[in-house]
């Protein structure tokens, strides 16, 4: 009998996608974003809606801390576009290890229900403040439904994640290796019966004012962006891809799959791509 080994492809048989994550809603990520559309890249970005300037407070420009956080008004217009996530990152941006378990469930609940109600959809995303977590902070986002959560731990690697609330990133934009990174992921693919390639890029967009580093942000997405060998994504919309695939149902003798799923999946079987509509049963050549 031959192998029967299913690799998971992304949106349109592609073996690569690309997402971005970035921190605190600050206005720094005006520019960020005109700069990803531009390009075409998705992503994502975490908000502590304990965290909002009043109006008055914006309109001082107070710059002092070296960001600025913007209003109730602005963040609903700028996160609300299409190809970008808003997310978690706590009501009030703590030390979540450092706090009772009551109060770590209340900085995510009320950081989730405010999101909620401000953009008008279910938010289940979310990245730690500062980094840091402990198992017991793992377990208290699972009870409020979180199904994601990303760490601060680079990996310099585009393995797809095995632990979604430990999800740890490629790099951050300041990485000495981030062309190097981009030039392996851009010029190189998965070898032949290997899972895909996720490049996942993080930081702060008050970062590229204080570093004077705008240009390298434009050099990163003009190199990645507007490829059609890459799937441009939000985090959640990867997350909610790869455990749809999970999902996926294959009969006993691996000729027919079933997709009961909402999304359509693909997947390479036997050197072959095939592609799975949501409810379809399809025949598998052997």
């Amino acid at each position: 009998m031959a192998q029967s080994t299913i690799i998971m492809r992304f949106p349109g048989g592609l073996s690569k996608a690309l997402t971005l994550s970035y921190d605190d809603g600050v206005d720094d990520d005006i520019r960020l974003i005109e700069i990803m559309k531009r390009y075409g890249l998705k992503g994502t970005f975490n908000l502590n809606t304990g965290n909002y300037a009043t109006k008055e407070n914006y309109a001082k420009g107070d710059r002092s801390c070296g960001y600025r956080f913007m209003t109730y008004e602005q963040v609903s217009e700028l996160y609300a576009q299409e190809g970008i996530e808003p997310a978690l990152h706590s009501l009030t941006h703590p030390f979540l290890e450092t706090l009772p378990k009551a109060q770590v469930a209340y900085e995510i609940v009320k950081d989730r229900d405010n999101l909620e109600k401000q953009f008008g959809k279910i938010v289940r995303g979310m990245a730690y403040p500062f980094g840091t977590y402990s198992d017991d902070v793992v377990r208290v986002l699972e009870d409020c439904g979180i199904c994601y959560c990303r760490t601060v731990k680079n990996t310099r690697k585009f393995d797809l994640p095995t632990d979604w609330l430990r999800l740890n990133p490629t790099c951050h934009h300041n990485d000495p290796l981030l062309m190097e990174l981009v030039q392996k992921f851009t010029e190189c693919s998965p070898s032949e019966g290997r899972q895909p390639w996720l490049f996942y890029l993080w930081g702060h967009s008050y970062e590229f004012p204080r570093d004077n580093t705008w240009d390298r942000i434009e050099e990163f997405a003009k190199a990645v962006g507007n490829r059609d060998d890459i799937w441009y994504a939000t985090n959640i919309e990867i997350y909610e891809y790869v455990e749809s695939f999970k999902r996926l149902v294959f009969s006993l003798d691996m000729t027919r799959v079933k997709n009961p799923t909402a999304q359509e999946l693909c997947f390479i079987f036997h050197q072959k791509l095939y592609t799975v509509k949501p409810g379809e049963t399809l025949q598998l050549d052997q």
